[in-house]
C-alpha cells in the first residue's frame, strides 16, 4: 500500500512595518552590545617608563678642580665634584623638599653645600634604594668610569649613605682630579666614614 505524503506550504504575510520594527530592535540590541563591551573592557595600564639613570662622563667635562675656595679633597687630593646623585633609603621613604635637600648635603661632610654651589655638578634624584651595597652597585654601573673603575685616570666615584635629622639618604659622587690617580670607586657603608676620605677646606 502506498501512502501519499503531501506538504502544505503556508504563506505568511509580513507587512513592511513589522520588518522595520524587527530591524530596529536588532540594531538597538547590537548597539547595546557594543556599548556594554566598551564599558566592561579592561583598560590596559599605561606602561611605566623607568627613569634614565645613566650618567655620561662625556657630559661632565674634562676640567679638574676649580681654583679658589672651597677646596674639596678626596684622600687629601683636590677634586672637582662633577656629579651628585641622591636617593631615599628604603622603599617607603621620599627625599625631602629641594630647600631642605640643599642643606642636607652638609650632613655628608661640612661645607659640601658650598662646594655644590661653586662646582655646579650634574645633579640627579634617583628612586628609592634598599641597601647601600645595592645602591653602590647600581651607581657604579650607571656612572661607568674609564679604565679599571677609574684607577689610573683622573676619575673617581663614591657611593654611600648619610643621615639627616629625619631620614637616611643614599648619595653617589663623581669626582675628577687634575691628574691620574689610583683611587677608583669607594663605598662608604656607614654615615660616620665620609670624613675618612672626603673633606672640604676653606669654608
Amino acid at each position: 500500500m502506498e501512502t501519499d505524503v503531501s506538504f502544505h506550504v503556508y504563506d505568511i504575510d509580513v507587512d513592511s512595518s513589522t520588518l522595520i520594527t524587527i530591524g530596529a530592535a536588532v540594531a538597538v540590541l547590537l548597539l547595546l552590545l557594543i556599548v556594554w563591551k566598551i564599558l566592561t573592557r579592561r583598560r590596559r595600564p599605561a606602561p611605566v617608563q623607568s627613569p634614565d639613570l645613566t650618567i655620561d662622563l662625556r657630559s661632565l667635562g674634562t676640567a679638574g678642580p676649580p681654583p679658589g675656595e672651597p677646596v674639596l679633597e678626596f684622600y687629601n687630593l683636590p677634586v672637582r665634584l662633577a656629579a651628585i646623585v641622591l636617593a631615599p633609603a628604603g622603599r617607603a621613604h621620599e627625599l625631602p623638599p629641594q630647600a631642605e635637600l640643599d642643606r642636607a648635603v652638609d650632613m655628608i661632610v661640612p661645607g659640601l653645600g658650598k662646594v655644590v654651589a661653586v662646582h655646579r655638578p650634574l645633579a640627579r634624584l634617583w628612586p628609592a634604594q634598599v641597601s647601600v651595597r645595592g645602591f653602590a652597585h647600581s651607581f657604579f654601573s650607571h656612572a661607568q668610569l674609564p679604565g679599571d673603575g677609574g684607577k689610573g685616570t683622573p676619575w673617581s666615584s663614591m657611593a654611600g649613605v648619610f643621615a639627616t635629622k629625619k631620614e637616611r639618604i643614599m648619595v653617589g659622587l663623581v669626582l675628577r682630579t687634575e691628574h691620574e690617580n689610583s683611587f677608583g670607586q669607594v663605598i662608604v657603608d656607614s654615615e660616620g666614614k665620609w670624613l675618612d676620605c672626603l673633606r672640604v677646606k676653606g669654608v
